[in-house]
């Protein structure tokens, strides 16, 4: 026996020795959630074997449910490490980070001339984009859009530019985020706070001061100085002319009253003028077959405590869609310039068009309520869409975009090396190419369009800025890992919104709380119930109309709801409950019904909400449910406004065009009637239709 194996033998008779004198612990108690990792699975065996590895937390407990979520999705929480914090530069209270005066010589300087300020959620720390507008010398205006610039911050390959691509993303739950970058960075340096000097990259337009195209664009990298802080609701205030909310702009609170209300002047009209160019961008993206979508998104209010106090659907405001219309239209320039520069090696994001297999549960919904629904472009479906208004249930229109959203493919991110030009198109948006650069904070996608943007700009320079850049096989292995990310962060976020939906109604009693009650729209039906949305609470479950002992639901003089011995009959629009005495009671989609929300538990998965039928009556709507009416009304009359005196042009344009031809036809006696051109466009047309569809 040689040394190195007597070795090994004493070090097994020290641990066997330990093993017998230490009694036994508990390490995987029967009421948590706990990680094992598979070593094996024989095939003789149905189950498999493997080993113990970490208590992750007790069962229903939220820090333990958090910590399953985060373990499933992979995402990465460990702290910055500590060669990652070296290489940020210092900022505290008593020395503040200051602008470099160097670095200040290669900028344009924007403090003193534009009025720059933001528009973020309550709350928000990582304010990554900033907007400006004012009137030239000319009479024209000038449009910025300034994005933090985070690249000064994060070099290439450092070790914070390494665990960012890593993580790819800021995954936000619905009570918390973590970082894709340190926070010095993303709620310090790089977030564009008020009253502070920010390193920016900026895109701006100079629009024509009565039809607002575009006549110029221009990149820079800058220093600005944001004025005002805002928050939707504040910003939303201001637009309607609600001057309560000046109260909460806390950076026109110390001004003296004359300067307050000059400040308050510009900072309404900016807003306004904002408003009114994104309507026009908003109503030319319309023209072209953009989509208006339908997500439901819940924040979660918290008390003192930290308890969960309610749940709250995000209300639509305006502002929300001039903030998206800014963000979209840089982003879109963005594209244009780094793919004209790069064209082989330029990261975009692309949106395919839907299988139209996807949308037969949308046209089948849709004709139940009279609808035609036409899927063959994204033109098509938006103008169909519209049309698909009941005004006197907004919720039927909501419910169709929901199902439009479920039937898309998703949007990825992509190399412009690796597929042709014709399939960069994004469907949703209806542009032709599309990137992220709004939120480098947020997204290392941006990061790496900032760095293209910068080596397209900086060409000219002696400055060799594309030694840093990936190449297409480079490019097209990052943005696989960026997109699995992607769809990691989104399912986090979709299961802790289900988590706190579920541990809102877990300590309430169903029978006696009148949260637990609710108004519901059937939006499918299914062989034994129907599928149900809660528009109060953002959630969509199943509701059975028979039960486990095989009892049918059956509805009283008064509506309410009692199980009773029945069969059902299942219809594409419809479904029939009747009872062996012959009651019968008759759902169809979109009729609105009575639900009792619950919790259904489980020790081996995450719990989930339980859906009960309890009237075949609508329950009371709430003031959010009437808000988010009145909203979809003023939005959509905004947007067809702009949207119909665009087309008004058109058809006048086209009018006179028509007279011409016909004028022409009487002169030379040319083609009678349809032009074989036309007949031809009509074959080719009819050559599109989804025949399927029309039977």
């Amino acid at each position: 026996m040689n040394g190195k194996e007597e070795l090994l033998l004493f070090v097994r008779m020290i641990l066997k020795k330990r093993h017998q004198e230490t009694p036994p612990v508990n390490l995987c108690p029967q009421d948590c959630r706990v990680i094992v990792r598979i070593d094996s699975w024989e095939s003789t065996s149905v189950y498999p074997n493997g080993h113990f590895v970490r208590v992750l937390g007790r069962i229903g407990d939220l820090e333990g449910e958090t910590a399953v979520i985060l373990v499933e999705n992979g995402i990465s929480v460990a702290p910055f490490s500590e060669a990652q914090t070296c290489e940020m530069p210092s900022s505290t209270s008593e020395n503040p980070w200051k602008v470099n005066p160097e670095e200040e010589l290669k900028r344009i300087d924007l403090r003193n001339t534009h009025l720059v300020f933001s528009i973020d959620p309550k709350g928000c720390e990582d304010v990554d984009d900033a907007l400006s507008i004012r009137t030239l010398a000319n009479g024209n205006l000038e449009l910025g859009v300034h994005i933090a610039d985070v690249t000064h911050f994060v070099a290439v390959n450092s070790y914070t530019d390494i665990e960012a691509r890593a993580r790819a993303t800021t995954c936000y739950l619905a009570d918390r985020r973590y970082d894709m970058l340190p926070s010095i960075l993303s709620a310090d340096l790089c977030s564009l706070l008020s009253r502070v000097e920010r390193y920016a990259v900026s895109v701006m337009w100079e629009l024509d001061k009565n039809s607002y195209e575009i006549l110029r664009v221009w990149y820079n990298r800058t220093i600005i100085q944001s004025s005002y802080k805002l928050v939707y609701e504040v910003a939303q205030g201001l637009l309607d002319g609600d001057l309560s909310v000046v109260d909460d702009i806390l950076e026109l609170k110390e001004l003296d009253e004359r300067t307050r209300q000059q400040k308050l002047e510009e900072l309404v009209w900016a807003i306004g003028k904002l408003t009114d160019i994104a309507r026009h961008v908003r109503a030319k993206r319309d023209s072209c077959g953009a989509l208006e979508l339908e997500g439901v998104e819940i924040r979660v209010q918290l008390d003192d405590k930290k308890n969960i106090h309610d749940l709250i659907p995000k209300q639509p405001l305006e502002v929300h869609e001039t903030v998206a219309e800014c963000m979209i239209l840089a982003n879109h320039w963005v594209a244009k310039i780094i793919w004209e520069n790069f064209p082989h090696h330029a990261l975009l994001r692309q949106h395919p068009p839907p299988r139209q297999e996807f949308f037969s549960e949308l046209r089948e919904c849709a004709s139940a309520k009279g609808f035609s629904i036409d899927t063959r472009s994204n033109k098509a479906l938006a103008d169909s869409l519209n049309k698909a208004d009941d005004p006197l249930d907004p919720t039927v229109n909501k419910l169709l975009r929901s199902m439009a959203t479920q039937a898309m493919s998703n949007a990825l991110y992509f190399s412009t090396g690796s597929c042709p030009e014709e399939e960069f198109h994004h469907y949703g948006l209806a542009l032709d190419k599309y990137t992220h650069f709004t939120s480098p904070i947020r997204r290392y996608a941006d990061i790496v369009v900032h760095r293209l943007l910068m080596a397209a700009t900086l060409k000219d320079t002696k400055v060799d800025v594309t030694v840093n850049l990936f190449s297409n096989k480079d490019l097209e292995e990052l943005c696989r890992h960026i997109n699995n990310r992607n769809r990691a962060a989104q399912h986090a976020q979709k299961q802790s919104t289900e988590l706190f939906q579920c541990m809102y109604f877990k300590d309430k009693v169903p029978e006696t709380e009148e949260r637990c009650t609710a108004d519901g729209v059937i939006y499918s039906i299914r062989t034994n119930g129907v599928l149900v949305f809660v528009p109060r609470y953002g959630i969509k479950g199943a509701a059975y109309l028979k039960n486990k002992e095989g009892l049918v639901i059956s509805c009283q003089s008064d509506g309410s709801c009692v199980w009773k011995p029945g069969s059902l009959q299942h219809f594409q629009n419809r479904i029939t409950s009747t009872t062996v005495a012959g009651e019968s009671v008759t759902l169809s989609l979109f009729d609105h019904i009575t639900v009792k929300v619950s919790v259904q538990s489980s020790r081996c998965h995450p719990d989930t909400i339980k859906l009960e039928i309890i009237s075949n009556i609508p329950y009371k709507n709430t003031a959010t449910e009437l808000y988010q009416k009145n909203f979809h009304i003023m939005k959509t009359d905004l947007v067809k406004e702009v949207t119909r005196s665009a087309e008004e042009a058109l058809l006048a344009q086209e009018k006179n065009r028509v007279e011409v031809i016909q004028e022409e036809h009487q002169e030379y006696c040319q083609t009678k009637g349809v032009s074989l051109y036309q007949l031809l466009e009509e074959i080719r047309d009819l050559a599109l239709l989804d025949v399927s569809a029309g039977n």
